[in-house]
């Protein structure tokens, strides 16, 4: 006969997420939180804000997400009572748009993309306009808010638990809040000091200098300007194109069984190839921020591939190395950093 279960409260179960070995690097795997790896900077940036008194109860929660940070938010907003009103763009895949109103949230879709910043600019300006519209509404501003890395001290402590010193850490790059948080931690705390980070970013993305674009893919990349994103902490920097990340995703899904969406293909992508090139015995690190589940109308959709012309090109096993943010960068490219006091 079993026991009394125990509850659990919503928070305690975000985190201790396993890692596994993939193509001879390490793969922490957050999609076995709720909703990816932003449900830690989520749950985070809401209780700091509780406490400091900026989120009142009951005051509506309000931001700007592709997707990974509003589940996150859904999930904070039911275990301590708030509305949750999340903004996003026609580009939310529809699985996602149904989980979040299933979860009690509200999800505003811009029209149109703003001239200059593109669909992320238009969701920014919307949040105001809904801040203006609730008194006492709060936003996390993820692209700006220090809770966001700081809320990833605890994933950094994990890896030093399941990992122990390692070598490089590769992360994706769209908020920049888990790579500066991840690398802050690991490089202080935890001890180590000369740790690599290596940034994916997505062609057409600012963050690292590249002009704005059109940009596919999801979860990574930016065509404004987050301060979160920590420039100086950087060693290495590659551009991914959505070809790339979706064969590697696909490749990962048919290898691993392990395996997620755009952002997971491009670290993936990255990671292996560091792990081929790099000096034997090199320790690597690769985190995904989510699992396969809502990309099943994109990534793994043979139809949405097609059409975007993401099937049958020739995709290259290698970067190329670039001196920096080129102009014309469509595919996987990459150019070393220095950080400096480091080399």
């Amino acid at each position: 006969m079993l026991g009394k279960l125990q509850p659990t409260a919503a928070p305690a179960a975000v985190g201790n997420t396993p890692v596994l070995a993939i193509d001879g690097y390490w793969a922490k795997l957050e999609g076995f939180n709720f909703g990816g790896i932003k449900d830690r900077a989520a749950l985070y940036m809401v209780e700091r804000a509780r406490e400091r008194g900026e989120l009142r109860p009951g005051g509506a929660v309000v931001e700007s997400t592709s997707g990974t940070l509003g589940l996150g938010l859904a999930l904070a907003g039911v275990h301590y009572g708030h509305p949750v009103h999340v903004v996003t763009d026609p580009g939310l895949e529809p699985l996602v748009e149904r989980m979040l109103a299933a979860h009690g949230a509200r999800v505003h879709v811009v029209a149109a993309p703003h001239p200059v910043g593109g669909w992320q600019q238009a969701r920014v300006e919307r949040v105001a306009e809904l801040m203006a519209e609730l008194p006492g509404s709060w936003c996390p501003n993820q692209y700006h808010n220090p809770d966001n890395p700081a809320a990833y001290t605890g994933l950094a402590a994990e890896l030093a638990e399941q990992v122990g010193e390692f070598d490089v850490l590769v992360c994706a790059v769209g908020t920049g809040g888990h790579s500066a948080g991840i690398a802050r931690a690991l490089r202080g705390r935890y001890r180590m000091p000369d740790l690599e980070l290596v940034g994916v970013d997505s062609v057409a993305s600012t963050i690292f200098g590249l002009p704005a674009g059109p940009r596919l893919m999801r979860g990574l990349g930016s065509s404004i300007h987050p301060s979160n994103v920590d420039h100086a902490a950087f060693d290495e920097v590659h551009w991914v194109g959505p070809a790339e990340a979706v064969r590697s995703a696909r490749e990962l899904a048919g290898r691993q069984f392990a395996t997620g969406g755009w952002s997971v293909g491009a670290v993936a992508l990255v990671a292996g190839w560091l792990a081929r090139t790099r000096a034997a015995g090199t320790r690597i690190v690769a985190v995904f921020p989510d699992g396969p589940q809502r990309y099943f109308d994109t990534v793994f959709s043979d139809e949405y591939c097609a059409r975007h012309g993401l099937l049958g090109a020739a995709v290259p096993h290698a970067p190329r190395e670039v001196a920096g943010p080129e102009p014309g960068i469509t595919g996987w490219s990459y150019t070393a950093r220095r950080r400096a006091g480091v080399r």
